[in-house]
């Protein structure tokens, strides 16, 4: 199936037409501050809050490893949480 392609003049079609992202005046472009500046207290909780989880006491290394396929379908056939499973054995097998 052959994608669409829409026209330059298409797009500024549906652009105008889209009642809840109307095209910004000159005024309002003037106006128009840095969000920091205009949210402080928002962008310094973003700011605090940036990266995701809290970061690990023991984080992982990401590493790249080629293992036998029968050896990943067997920690994999147990369900979730294969990955964690396998560090544990490894960790037992290497008396850490």
């Amino acid at each position: 199936m052959k994608a669409n392609k829409l026209t330059e003049k298409e797009i500024q079609r549906r652009i105008a037409s889209d009642p809840d992202a109307p095209e910004a005046t000159d005024d309002q472009l003037a106006k128009a501050k840095p969000f920091a500046e205009a949210l402080p207290q928002l962008a310094e909780n973003l700011r605090r809050n940036l990266g995701g989880r809290p970061k690990s006491d023991n984080p992982k290394v990401a590493v790249s490893l080629r293992l036998d396929q029968d050896v990943i379908e067997k920690f994999k056939a147990a369900g979730p949480g294969w990955q964690s499973r396998m560090n544990k054995a490894l960790r037992e097998a290497a008396g850490v």
